[in-house]
């Protein structure tokens, strides 16, 4: 993989983690030969290695992707019973 490539990608994704689970997914796909989903996003791929691939549709915006939003979790508390 091209560092550099790497860089910016990660300046688009903002978290190494998720730019590690784009990029292996879309190696997957790129590794599969299944149909459309095997071909490349970009223009002049032919002598770029699959990583390399996905991290220029990456930085080009040509792959897609959303961030969850962070949710506080809270604890649930206990309901009042009812005297007899």
């Amino acid at each position: 993989m091209n560092a550099e490539l790497c860089k910016k990608a990660l300046e688009k994704v903002g978290n190494p983690h998720v730019l590690i689970n784009l990029v292996s997914r879309r190696v997957r796909q790129l590794n599969s030969g299944a149909g459309g989903l095997s071909r490349p996003l970009v223009a002049n791929a032919t002598h770029l290695g699959a990583a390399d691939i996905a991290l220029r549709e990456i930085i080009e915006e040509r792959m897609g992707w959303e961030m969850p939003e962070l949710v506080e979790l809270v604890r649930p508390t206990a309901k009042k019973r009812k005297k007899h």
